[in-house]
C-alpha cells in the first residue's frame, strides 16, 4: 500500500504527471476490478450514485489531469464515509 499511498501523493501535486497504469492501479486498490475494461475507457464502481465518478482513460501512456483529479476526489469521499 505504501507505492499506493506515493502514487496518490504524486497525483495530488501534478495531475498532469500521473501515468494511466499507475493510476489504475490506484483505482484497483481502492474500488476493486473495473467493471469495465475492454474498451479505451476503464469504469469503476463506487458506492454511491453520481459524481464523483471513476472512469479513466489511457491518453498515450498517462491519465487526464481531469480524470485523476476525479479519482482523488472520490477517493476522498470514500475515506471520509469510512471515519
Amino acid at each position: 500500500m505504501a507505492r499506493i499511498a506515493d502514487i496518490i501523493r504524486k497525483a495530488r501535486n501534478s495531475p498532469a504527471n500521473v501515468r494511466f497504469r499507475d493510476l489504475a492501479s490506484v483505482c484497483d486498490a481502492y474500488f476493486g476490478a473495473p467493471r469495465q475494461a475492454a474498451t479505451s475507457h476503464r469504469v469503476y464502481r463506487t458506492p454511491w450514485p453520481g459524481d464523483p465518478r471513476v472512469n479513466i482513460q489511457d491518453d498515450n501512456g498517462m491519465a487526464k489531469p481531469y480524470q485523476v483529479r476525479q479519482v482523488l476526489m472520490a477517493i476522498d469521499k470514500l475515506e471520509a464515509q469510512r471515519d
